[in-house]
């Protein structure tokens, strides 16, 4: 039955008037559905995909409407799944034809076969993501919504179309899509919806990490995206992908000491760092700082708990991690290695701060100084608020050294003045460790301030250091 509302102003896009005479033209029943319909009625501003599906052929529709548009686009077709896109006025359009689906149980891959609009509806993954729009001439802009979509948009809760267990257990990428969509939404998750994800936690194994990434990176980009985690975490999810972060949850307590829950306090540091950066890599980092604990910690009964060389640790886990994950190898995984294995320095230069291990943090920290800055920040969690205030004037007290030793000293990124070449000219050596020692000593002195980072002192200081080496200056 087609409903009396009409949304035709959701379809003010001019390509939906091709897309409607295209249909016509193949006499094919067609409709808007998806994302579109959902972001249009909760208002989340312009599209950047469309998703069309036609009772036929959705490969032959998107061909038509490229036909008739005028910049003739190409049409990317991909015949394994029956679906077709072409890109307009910046937005991606995808077609595909109504089908059915059933699955195999150790795979998330359907077998299609065609099928009606309903047939579409009822496999599509949640209520809000069912809601569909005609753009036949006949109910042009008629809302088709047989599972009470948009009263569940008004009421903000994610819900199946079908049994949980059925959608979940045959797809169980939407699982995290769930959780996902009421983290950016703010949405809740049915109970009984929230119930089958923890039942089906484990069918999330079939899935391939690179999809599984692509759900938690959307999580970790959200306002706050600890809600998403716990959710991810009260449903045994995370540990199946991210077991180094659950492995820190828990309260240990030894004669009387305890130590904080790292788990939870890390929750907090991520939705600290996410009020002042969208940088998802150092939202990464602010995940990941304290993974290094859980391997590390030990008791001692003179000082209690402790976490010797965690952020070392945990710098080495990064990498496992990321290659576990198929996540990127790349300078992405090594800035939050940085991240993680300097996470504690700032901490410590707080309550001393001296020039010359200004100098250091700033040499070995280069370019992302202010990044590791904003992550020490955010992992202050105290809940007294005079240490709050004492330790955040600490960390305006090292940025302002840092800013001043900078301006002074000019040592981020710094190349010593004195290159190899030059010292193997001046000694006439070839290649060996004489050279590396005497870099190496230039560079200590600069860092401790022994010398200015320039030329001349860089020089004197090299004959100094090669006399205490034997080495004699050649005079051509």
């Amino acid at each position: 039955m087609i409903p009396n509302n009409r949304y035709t102003d959701a379809l003010e896009y001019p390509i939906f008037e091709y897309i409607t005479k295209a249909a016509t033209n193949l006499k094919l029943e067609t409709y808007v559905i998806g994302g579109f319909v959902r972001d249009y009625f909760l208002n989340r501003g312009t599209p950047v995909d469309i998703d069309i599906v036609a009772v036929g052929s959705g490969i032959e529709l998107a061909k038509e409407v490229a036909n008739l548009l005028p910049n003739k686009p190409k049409v990317q077709v991909f015949k394994t799944y029956g679906t077709a896109m072409l890109r307009y006025e910046g937005v991606e359009i995808e077609f595909v034809g109504a089908r059915k689906e059933s699955y195999n149980e150790d795979s998330r891959n359907p077998i299609v076969e065609d099928g009606t609009l309903q047939d579409d509806q009822n496999r599509r993954d949640f209520t809000i993501n069912a809601l569909a729009l005609s753009l036949n001439k006949l109910d042009y802009g008629s809302l088709l919504d047989p599972f009470d979509g948009l009263k569940d948009l008004e009421n903000k809760i994610i819900r199946t179309p079908l049994n949980p267990d059925i959608t979940y257990s045959d797809d169980p990428l939407r699982m995290l899509r769930a959780i996902r969509f009421s983290t950016q939404l703010n949405f809740i998750i049915e109970d009984t919806s929230l119930k089958s994800i923890a039942k089906n936690s484990k069918r999330i194994d079939i899935i391939t990490r690179e999809r599984i990434i692509t759900e938690f990176n959307k999580i970790m980009l959200s306002n706050i995206p600890s809600v998403g985690i716990l959710s991810l975490h009260k449903t045994k999810l995370l540990e199946r992908f991210l077991p180094e972060l659950t492995n820190l949850q828990g309260v240990e307590e030894v004669e009387g000491q305890k130590h904080k829950d790292n788990f939870y306090h890390t929750l907090e540091v991520v939705d600290n760092i996410s009020r002042n950066t969208t940088d998802l890599w150092l939202r990464w980092a602010a995940l990941l700082h304290d993974i290094g604990k859980a391997p590390t910690k030990k008791f001692d009964k003179t000082v209690g708990w402790t976490f010797h060389s965690h952020e070392f640790v945990g710098s080495k886990m990064v990498y496992k991690l990321f290659k576990r994950l198929k996540m990127p190898l790349n300078n992405k995984m090594k800035f939050v290695q940085k991240m993680v294995f300097l996470s504690s320095r700032p901490i410590v230069l707080a309550t001393d701060v001296t020039d010359s291990a200004i100098r250091r943090l700033i040499f070995d920290t280069g370019d992302d100084i202010d990044s590791l800055m904003t992550l020490c920040e955010a992992d202050i969690t105290t809940k007294n608020p005079a240490k709050f205030k004492k330790y955040h004037n600490n960390f305006k007290i090292v940025r302002q050294k840092i800013k001043e030793v900078e301006e002074r000293d000019h040592v981020r990124n710094f190349q010593p003045p004195i290159s190899g070449e030059l010292i193997m000219e001046t000694f006439n050596l070839k290649p060996c460790r004489e050279i590396g020692q005497i870099k190496d000593a230039i560079k200590e002195a600069i860092l401790e301030g022994e010398i200015v980072n320039n030329y001349d002192e860089a020089y004197v200081f090299m004959l100094e250091r090669a006399d205490k080496l034997g080495l004699k200056i050649i005079n051509n």
